[in-house]
């Protein structure tokens, strides 16, 4: 165990000499409150510590101590439903010791170590077990069956393995290895937070993450196991989107990290997530969710920590065989805490200030994400989904942290402070956005839902691009100067805008619409569109068509229960049908 003296302060940058025997990345600790530190630069035997407390007091002189392991989290039953910190200390626990004020130094083990837990065995004694294999299961709560893994590197044959009621660091089972040497295992095992956790393979991703959200489904669908960036301004309902998809997407666990955050945002989900419930089982949504809650008011070193504990938490819950989706709001707070560290470091800055990594920084947290076959003999298949909120100043998303976010992810949802100004949400521009998984998942959307899926979305987005490009000629011009077949085809985009994309999160039925439903709707606007286009090719109006009373019906079906929705949808097929003949006998009479 190294152990050293502070030679130098600057803010949540220690610099330590004597500490030639410490490994980068170790944890240490500082001064005599042994505040809790992590090496990030070695010269000599002098050591740069980022500091995750405040580190105001210390000087130098005072004494440094290697842990001789590296930043690690704990994984095991007691996850689900706590408040972790930046660096998965209990923030429930923390105030019970210290009160509503984080408190310097205050040591308080991840998880409950007195808490018991049923464990009951799946494997038995001779079976041979290697890592990743499951050998018990833990109910942690009603709706998550915890499943106790055999830790990475061990294997051999189970010698004991025993039911009952244990706390996390009781052995429940032993395995003898091919050497003879005896491994313990308890129902926690401990992980570097910036070493990914090993699988035997990655999967193509080829079937959607689906989340309810009609944007997000129709348009820019993300994969399950794939990576997307929600940048925004100010404003524009980054926080929504995410609360959102941490309720409808089809995740079996969600993990959210505030990083960054102010300290009311957090405050809100800290209240919502247990009021939520999880529309498959009716729990609360707390019994399936992690939070860890670093808000921009505790230390900034931390902050750089958070998404890697969060991280390395939701693989966990990978390995076993879950679907699980992170959110992580927001990377640019992540960003600005590399950037202050690295400017304590005297690095070259890079664009902005920010250091010349923070690209390659970027990739490794994203590229932890994806749908594998995980470890052990029987190779499950889990999902780990990424969903980062970027945080733009100004809501300029030619910055650093944006372009370098954008570069590794596969989907952008381009929230608009302008379509959130006129109340119209999710603000997702359908202009802007776009999703590179759409290619790879068409196969999938025309098996499990409808053949013509992806026929449809693309006549939707053909038009909404020509209504863009009619709007610059009414702006030059007016309206007037449109021909018929154009005023109809505005007619349609402004449907699609106000019926489809605009979706109301507090409804109680459109907060959420299932595919098939998805599938109708999009069949209703262009049914009236198709069906107008021929009218109008029989020397009906375009002023005719736009005003049939079966139009409001067309944009009140979102509303329609789904036990409802092809009744009604057959309802509105068939009076959409008797208006223009109606419109067609007119005009034959007159």
């Amino acid at each position: 165990m190294s152990k050293g003296t502070i030679k130098k302060v600057a803010g949540p940058l220690v610099i330590a000499e004597g500490m030639r025997d410490a490994n980068m990345f170790d944890v240490v600790r500082v001064s005599n409150q042994r505040l809790i530190g992590e090496i990030i630069e070695i010269h000599g035997d002098k050591a740069s510590i980022q500091v995750y407390e405040e580190t105001s007091g210390l000087g130098p002189g005072e004494p440094v101590e290697s842990t001789g392991v590296p930043m690690s989290v704990d994984l095991g039953p007691g996850l689900i439903s706590s408040i972790f910190d930046g660096i998965q200390r209990p923030l429930d626990d923390i105030m019970k010791l210290s009160g509503t004020s984080l408190k310097r130094g205050v040591e308080v083990p991840s998880i409950k170590r007195d808490v018991k837990w049923h464990f009951t065995p799946t494997a038995k004694i001779g079976d041979e077990v290697t890592s990743g294999d499951i050998i018990g299961t833990v109910q942690e709560t009603e709706i998550v069956l915890h499943k106790i893994m055999v830790p990475n590197g061990i294997s051999g044959k189970l010698t004991s393995i025993t039911e009952g009621d244990y706390t996390v660091t009781e052995t429940v089972a032993t395995v003898k290895a091919a050497d003879g040497s005896e491994h313990p295992l308890s129902l926690m095992q401990k992980w570097p937070v910036r070493v990914g956790r090993p699988y035997k393979q990655k999967l193509s991703p080829d079937m959607p993450l689906v989340t309810g959200q009609r944007v997000i489904d129709t348009l820019f669908p993300i994969a399950k196991g794939g990576v997307a960036a929600v940048p925004g301004p100010f404003g524009s309902g980054k926080t929504v989107v995410q609360h959102q998809l941490a309720k409808w997407a089809e995740a079996d666990i969600v993990v959210y990290i505030g990083c960054g955050e102010r300290g009311n945002e957090m405050t809100d989900v800290l209240n919502e997530f247990p009021e939520l419930k999880d529309p498959k089982t009716g729990h609360s949504l707390m019994e399936r969710t992690v939070l860890i809650a670093n808000t921009s008011d505790m230390p900034v070193a931390a902050r750089e920590a958070s998404i890697y504990t969060g991280i390395t938490i939701a693989e966990y819950f990978r390995d076993m065989g879950y679907s699980v989706a992170l959110m992580a709001d927001s990377t640019s707070r992540w960003a600005e805490a590399l950037r202050e560290m690295s400017g304590r470091l005297e690095e070259m800055p890079g664009e902005e200030g920010y250091p010349a990594y923070l690209g390659s920084r970027l990739a490794q947290f994203y590229e932890r994400a994806g749908r594998v076959i995980t470890t052990g003999k029987e190779g499950r298949e889990g999902a780990l989904s990424v969903i980062g909120a970027v945080s733009p100043p100004g809501g300029d998303i030619s910055e650093p942290v944006s372009q370098a976010t954008l570069r590794i992810v596969k989907v952008f949802w381009s929230l608009d402070s302008s379509l959130a100004y006129k109340r119209h949400f999710p603000a997702v521009n359908w202009l802007t956005s776009y999703s590179l998984y759409v290619d790879t998942m068409e196969k999938w959307f025309n098996e499990h839902v409808e053949g013509d899926w992806m026929d449809l979305r693309s006549k939707l987005m053909r038009l909404l691009q020509d209504e863009s490009e009619l709007e610059e000629i009414v702006k030059l011009v007016g309206m007037d100067a449109l021909s018929a077949p154009d005023r109809l085809k505005l007619e349609a985009a402004r449907s699609i805008r106000e019926d489809f994309l605009h979706q109301d999160a507090f409804h109680e039925t459109d907060t959420y619409t299932p595919l098939q439903k998805q599938h109708l709707m999009m069949q209703l606007v262009l049914d009236f569109y198709n069906a107008s286009v021929k009218a109008l090719s029989k020397g009906i109006s375009v002023d005719a068509l736009v005003k049939l009373p079966v139009r409001e019906q067309i944009g009140r079906f979102k509303y329609i229960p789904e036990d409802r929705m092809k009744s009604e949808y057959d309802n509105i097929l068939h009076t959409l049908s008797s208006e223009i003949d109606e419109l067609a006998q007119q005009k034959e009479d007159f």
